[in-house]
């Protein structure tokens, strides 16, 4: 979710700076006359770096979610220790892809495992991998 938010401010970033050499005079202008001819004459010499500055963040805010779109195709791992909070006992489960399991029996104690306040599934909350929708990006056990 970092990342999403990081590439959502490097595309208004890519928006926002090759008009720097057009909205820095008018905000120069506010503060007094001599700083506009200064803020222009700034962002006018350096309105090519503003360009690539502009292009860079557009270019790794289309990367960020073209690669978070391309891993939503890899199949996930279904394979998952699943640990008892009560007695410790790990047991390797084959999670199931279309479904979410809500309740899990330990074999050794027979404690019943629900899942944690916030957590959709027993695999995200005592599991060593998450369960797949949570694995492919997507909402919680659809």
């Amino acid at each position: 979710m970092k990342k999403e938010k990081l590439a959502i401010a490097s595309g208004i970033l890519a928006f926002i700076a090759p008009f720097l050499c057009c909205v820095a005079p008018v905000v120069a202008i506010v503060f007094g006359a001599s700083a506009a001819s200064a803020a222009s004459a700034f962002t006018e010499k350096y309105q090519p770096l503003f360009w690539a500055m502009a292009l860079l963040s557009f270019a790794w805010a289309a990367w960020q979610f073209y690669s978070k779109w391309r891993k939503k195709g890899d199949a996930p791992m279904l394979q998952s220790v699943i640990a008892c909070p009560k007695c410790g006992f790990k047991k390797e489960e084959t999670m199931p892809e279309n479904a979410c399991t809500y309740f899990y029996d330990c074999q050794n104690c027979h404690a019943v495992l629900k899942p944690k306040l916030g957590d959709c599934c027993v695999f995200c909350s005592y599991g060593t991998v998450k369960c797949p929708s949570i694995q492919l990006g997507e909402d919680c056990c659809k």
